[in-house]
């Protein structure tokens, strides 16, 4: 590993209709939640079709926290292209802080993935928005040839850099992969490892099935299978600090995330599905 590849790693430090999840901003305040929340969750190990989002399919988000029940929303919409003769999808997320949270922390941010469909490899990440501190622009490249990737943050430069893609498959953004569990079907007692791309750095998760729960969301009860991630080895990010996540996804034929909790030391966060698009021609 390079010596710039070692300082751009330490740099680095959510009965029935259907739904899925998605994040927010900030740590000292609720919202940032759903940032910490996509740093450690579900997803996708090996080179496979992507499949998880279709063409027009749209899933949103109610972000809680604390005392505050709708501190913000989350939007995931799926639209299928094509670029250079590649069937791609285009995965993008909508995070918006609201109501008396926004006052306090006005957060907007807007990331598209775009997803190599008959491989299901990210191709790349753009995000633009703005939180209180300062605008948000950055893109994450990847060359599969190479091996590498690329991380170019236009608004903080010095976070910009390059580092080696890791071993154990294939990553996908975090959002992407969360949505991606729906075509998964573990058992309880089971688990499955996956590489996850969040921000400018990969992370190896396993995400382990721990039992069956029925829960209630905007759109109804849901009977659901629990997932946990975790990072079991050099741990990292919200892992290392002892926090959990909770992903619930639905055992219908929607299978998917309807609910997800993160547990931080002052308190844990909730995204429950609030609505649902199915994708054209289903």
């Amino acid at each position: 590993m390079s010596s710039a590849e070692n300082r751009f790693r330490r740099g680095c430090t959510k009965n029935s209709t259907p739904g899925a999840p998605s994040p927010i901003g900030g740590v000292s305040i609720p919202v940032k939640f759903p940032c910490l929340l996509f740093l450690a969750l579900p997803l996708l190990a090996t080179a496979a079709p992507f499949t998880a989002i279709g063409d027009g399919e749209k899933l949103t988000y109610k972000v809680g926290f604390a005392i505050f029940s709708h501190a913000g929303d989350i939007t995931i919409a799926g639209e299928s292209e094509t670029a250079n003769g590649k069937d791609l999808a285009r995965v993008t997320v909508d995070t918006r802080s609201r109501g008396i949270v926004r006052g306090l922390y006005e957060f907007d941010s807007k990331a598209e993935a775009v997803i190599d469909r008959p491989t299901g490899r990210l191709m790349s990440v753009h995000e633009t928005g703005a939180d209180p501190k300062r605008p948000i622009d950055n893109d994450f490249k990847i060359d599969y040839e190479k091996r590498r990737a690329t991380y170019t943050d236009r608004v903080r430069t010095g976070r910009s850099g390059e580092l080696s893609l890791p071993e154990g498959g294939d990553p996908l953004d975090l959002i992407s992969a969360l949505v991606q569990t729906r075509e998964w079907n573990l058992k309880p007692g089971e688990k499955r490892d996956i590489v996850v791309q969040f921000a400018r750095d990969f992370y190896a998760i396993s995400i382990h099935a721990e039992g069956y729960e029925e829960v209630r969301t905007p759109m109804g009860r849901y009977k659901t299978l629990v997932l946990v991630p975790r990072m079991e080895k050099d741990p990292k990010g919200l892992f290392k600090r002892g926090g959990e996540i909770k992903v619930w996804i639905a055992q219908d034929d929607t299978r998917l995330p309807v609910k997800m909790q993160l547990k931080l030391r002052f308190g844990s966060a909730t995204l429950s599905l609030s609505g649902y698009q199915k994708a054209e021609g289903k």
